[in-house]
């Protein structure tokens, strides 16, 4: 399966970006950056450029539409997974307008959340 190599993962809460590294590890993603909130998520993505950035929508300082907007200020073809508590239409629809790929739901089981990330590394590595 391909998918991407290198994960930036956006979270205030720590081991939510460790349960998600456990997953995308199982996925054979190899390299992994984090941020635990918006302002270093967009520096970090900045000089590193990951695949894949996977955004929490609610974050203290910055929240994840924001740094969403400034991520595809700097790369328009950035490859961002909204990941939040939150499943307000309002929320999605917003995501979506701002560019993001995909939207999970942080309560979603990790068999699902797992299939989820294939189907959609499926669909954006195979097209390559």
């Amino acid at each position: 399966m391909s998918g991407p190599n290198s994960v930036l993962l956006v979270d205030d809460e720590p081991h939510i970006r460790l349960y998600l590294k456990a997953i995308l590890k199982r996925l054979g993603v190899e390299t992994f950056y984090e941020a635990d909130d918006g302002e270093p998520a967009i520096e970090i993505y900045r000089q590193k450029k990951p695949d894949l950035v996977l955004l929490d929508i609610n974050m203290p300082n910055m929240d994840g539409l924001e740094a969403l907007s400034k991520i595809v200020e700097v790369d328009p073809d950035a490859v961002v997974i909204m990941l939040t508590a939150q499943a307000s239409r309002k929320a999605v629809e917003k995501s979506g307008e701002g560019g993001a790929t995909y939207y999970i739901r942080k309560d979603t089981l990790k068999d699902e959340m797992i299939e989820i990330f294939k189907n959609v590394f499926s669909q954006i590595w195979e097209e390559e």
